[in-house]
């Protein structure tokens, strides 16, 4: 099966089980390069599981997976990042204790000889890095822990496009954010759209949604229920388009 030139990331009909817990139900799901999609649905709907499945937390239990035309195996988030798709979950996967160069790096320190961290290399990108995003932040050793929120989130998508991420999947990226905070990262966001990588923003808040992504796939009970575009619909029609998906999956 060949994938549309346009066509970054192909998942076709993946079915997933927890036990007797039928969590998704013959999903397809695609996103275009440099496209932005929102994935939409009430809690229980399916989105994270979808998403684990192509970050290589979970595997499919049936279905196949297509990045840039080519059938894939995603056993692990190893394998996720290889292919150029990083992940930024609610938790943000940051460790608070550690300096923002040491969590842009982790897992991927640059190293000198003997096997030593490069920490001036680490440090000198690391603000590179913020500032391609926009984020002025005053020093690169500043523990994760006294930043905002929304800072977090900058230094978690600064780590993304810092390695060149082709997709970043944003998992409810403004939550229990201030109204400041939620603009920095939908600004955040806007400078992937710039530099032309693809995003998938998975949110419960439909006005963050409508403002950032072009289009929207609605689930529901492990579903496909909806695939609209930005230009068909409205953030109330978005917000009635979930309420009938839900009724409609029961």
């Amino acid at each position: 099966m060949e994938a549309g030139n346009d066509i970054l990331v192909r998942m076709v009909g993946i079915h997933k089980w927890f036990g007797r817990v039928y969590a998704l139900r013959g999903v397809d799901f695609e996103v275009r390069r440099g496209e932005t999609v929102g994935l939409i649905g009430d809690n229980g709907a399916g989105k994270s599981t979808l998403i684990k499945i192509l970050s290589g937390y979970h595997q499919a239990d049936q279905g196949e997976i297509y990045f840039e035309g080519q059938k894939v195996k995603i056993r692990s988030p190893r394998d996720a990042r290889n292919l150029g798709i990083e992940t930024v979950y609610q938790e943000q996967a940051l460790a608070p204790n550690l300096s923002i160069a040491r969590n842009i790096f982790m897992g991927r320190e640059p190293v000198k000889k003997f096997g030593l961290m490069d920490r001036k290399a680490m440090d000198e990108e690391s603000m590179k890095a913020l500032a391609n995003l926009g984020l002025r932040l005053r020093s690169p050793e500043l523990p994760v822990v006294t930043l905002s929120g929304g800072e977090r989130q900058g230094v978690a998508i600064a780590r993304a496009l810092h390695f060149k991420a082709k997709l970043v999947i944003l998992d409810e990226p403004t939550v229990a954010l201030s109204v400041k905070e939620v603009e920095e990262v939908l600004e955040f966001v806007r400078q992937l759209q710039r530099e032309k990588v693809s995003v998938v923003f998975i949110t419960h808040n439909l006005y963050h949604a409508f403002d950032i992504a072009e289009r929207f796939v609605v689930m529901a009970r492990g579903l496909k229920m909806a695939d609209v575009k930005k230009e068909e619909t409205s953030p109330q029609g978005l917000s009635e388009l979930v309420l009938k998906s839900a009724f409609v999956a029961v």
